[in-house]
């Protein structure tokens, strides 16, 4: 009896796998279908035409999605690694409250984090920027990397920490070079993970970064994202727009599934040179 259910179990957990992994299956084909159409040398060296218009390519949009996640991952890796590392060495009320609010942010809608950068950084220099949308993507991932590093920290063993402190290495030389040396893969982790969530992102784009169809001369200029470029596309009415907005959705799935291939090969490679 006991071998019956099991097999029972076995199939209906197939099963339900299977129904879960239809739709992504159904994404990533249309995706490449309809996307492979638009990729052409053009599609990657010229900048984006007027909607509607023939020819062009996505080059600004290429440039203004890795120079605001570059801005977004220099403010935002720093202080989540730090705020995360705070949350386990320095336990308490205060950092239990951190806790909560990094664990409320990473609910917030990314709409309202727009609003908040736009009140913040627009209205008040009176202009939309890469660098705006460049730290709205920021207060996006900062809580991501944060809870992820602390809980990358507490599966450290305790021994580890107790025999750093032991030889006479401070506290803060142990968490720097001990701890979060030893927790590096899920920390790596789960920054590689933020980024590819505000990646995708394009609400907050929309209130700060606002789109161009010119190349960035300065952080401080207006910026099109492939998300915003996608949006902008993808909803109106003319077909070679659409087909534009499948070509760069392809080409952004390729980055996001990209980078988190090279993070989990790199992460599988340092596990396995320290045994």
């Amino acid at each position: 009896m006991r071998k019956y259910s099991n097999t029972l179990y076995v199939v209906l957990a197939t099963f339900a796998f299977l129904i879960a992994l239809a739709p992504l299956i159904s994404i990533l084909y249309e995706t490449l279908v309809k996307g492979f159409a638009a990729l052409s040398f053009d599609f990657f060296t010229k900048v984006t035409p007027p909607i509607g218009a023939t020819g062009g390519g996505i080059l600004n949009a290429i440039e203004g999605s890795f120079v605001m996640v570059g801005i977004a991952s220099l403010i935002g890796v720093p202080v989540g690694v730090l705020a995360g590392a705070y949350l386990t060495e320095y336990p308490g009320k205060f950092a239990y409250n951190v806790r909560l609010l990094a664990e409320v942010l990473t609910g917030v809608p990314s709409i309202v984090t727009g609003i908040f950068v736009y009140l913040l950084l627009v209205a008040t220099f009176h202009r939309f920027s890469a660098l705006a949308g460049g730290v709205a993507l920021a207060f996006m991932m900062i809580p991501i990397v944060a809870i992820s590093t602390n809980e990358s920290l507490k599966l450290v063993s305790s021994s580890i920490r107790e025999g750093s402190l032991a030889l006479g290495i401070s506290r803060s030389k142990t968490l720097v070079y001990v701890l979060l040396s030893t927790a590096k893969s899920g920390v790596v982790t789960g920054i590689a993970l933020s980024v590819a969530r505000v990646m995708g992102e394009t609400a907050p784009l929309l209130f700060t970064a606002l789109g161009s169809q010119n190349l960035m001369t300065s952080i401080n200029d207006p910026a099109l994202s492939m998300t915003i470029m996608i949006y902008d596309f993808g909803t109106s009415p003319y077909p070679n727009a659409h087909t534009f907005a499948w070509g760069a959705a392809l080409v952004l799935l390729l980055i996001v599934l990209s980078l988190n291939v090279t993070v989990r090969l790199a992460s599988r490679s340092r596990l396995s040179g320290t045994e």
